[in-house]
């Protein structure tokens, strides 16, 4: 599986807003973009760069491929596939991309991230209905029913942070049972239930081109 493994930090700051890429770490004054709020590099403080259209549709790209921790081709499915679909093609680009498996697992709070998430899921770490599914990128439908494995349920990273949560408080489309530690996918969330700080319609322009 092919993910990025330079610094996550960067990536912040390139975009100029938090993409909470490293947990905990993102919610303290330790966080980058509260210390070097400033493009990485050796021009990051003095350089002005004047954006282009193209240059500004670039970087929302950018900036949804970082969140969700997708390279490059499969962005690009994501969005031939939500093109293909009736319906709003940006806002069935950003469902496609909530309702994967490890982007739930992060929203249940059972992950501090969804780079963990993805490890925890190919650690086979939790059921879909009942089902060990180890394939972070796995789509979940309204109905599906997210466990953690038995013996999986004392693993600190899993336990604590479902404990600490901070991303379950405006997740309508799921329901959450914090005693048996599931969730559940009510329905595919609209766009006001996605809480990404992103727009979708430039995205659709670049690739419209």
């Amino acid at each position: 599986m092919a993910v990025y493994h330079g610094p996550k930090c960067k990536l912040c700051r390139r975009e100029g807003v938090r993409l909470y890429l490293k947990g905990e770490r993102c919610y303290t004054q330790k966080c980058a973009m509260e210390t070097r709020g400033y493009p990485p590099g050796e021009h990051g403080q003095s350089r002005r760069r004047r954006e282009t259209p193209y240059g500004v549709q670039l970087r929302e790209k950018q900036k949804t491929r970082r969140i969700y921790g997708v390279l490059e081709r499969q962005f690009h499915n994501y969005y031939q596939k939500a093109s293909r679909r009736q319906g709003v093609t940006g806002e069935i680009l950003l469902q496609l991309l909530e309702t994967r498996f490890d982007n739930v697992i992060f929203r249940l709070g059972m992950a501090a991230s969804r780079a963990a998430a993805r490890q925890l899921v190919s650690h086979r770490h939790f059921h879909i209905n009942g089902r060990v599914v180890d394939i972070p990128s796995c789509q979940l439908r309204p109905g599906d029913v997210i466990s953690v494995v038995a013996g999986s349920q004392k693993v600190a990273a899993i336990r604590e942070t479902f404990e600490n949560r901070r991303r379950t408080e405006d997740q309508p489309w799921l329901d959450i049972d914090e005693k048996e530690m599931t969730g559940k996918v009510l329905q595919v969330p609209t766009r006001e239930q996605i809480p990404a700080p992103v727009q979708e319609q430039l995205i659709v322009e670049l690739y419209s081109k």
